[in-house]
């Protein structure tokens, strides 16, 4: 009776350990699309602040407090997260690094890049 079983498999997201390469690939799209959705706020934000010396000075006043300089914070690592894997992925285009070992070292160099943007953007804004 070897037989095979139609029976749904479980399977705990948990418990998937995914290679560095495919959690660049993702966090490249996640950001992608998070940087998509915020054009109008970044559109009314510049708006706001072209509007005249009031509106200039609310968008300083917004952009002084401790949650929005860590949220810019967040911003700048995922903008330096998806430019790295964006060039990463033109390099690949071209068949530079396509083999699996320097794929994976690839892949960990954009990961230390947006640590080290992390880490440097934390110091000067906090």
């Amino acid at each position: 009776m070897t037989q095979k079983s139609r029976r749904p498999v479980f399977l705990d997201i948990t418990r998937i350990h995914l290679p560095v390469t495919a959690v660049i690939s993702i966090t490249h799209r996640i950001t992608g699309v998070l940087f998509f959705l915020l054009i109008p706020l970044l559109i009314y934000t510049f708006d706001l602040s072209l509007s005249g010396q009031d509106g200039y000075n609310s968008v300083l006043s917004i952009l002084d407090q401790r949650a929005v300089r860590l949220m810019l914070i967040v911003l700048l690592w995922g903008f330096t997260h998806h430019f790295l894997a964006g060039i990463r992925y033109l390099l690949i285009d071209i068949d530079i690094g396509v083999n699996r070992e320097s794929s994976r070292m690839t892949s960990w160099c954009v990961t230390a890049g947006g640590i080290i943007v992390l880490f440097g953007s934390a110091a000067v804004l906090l």
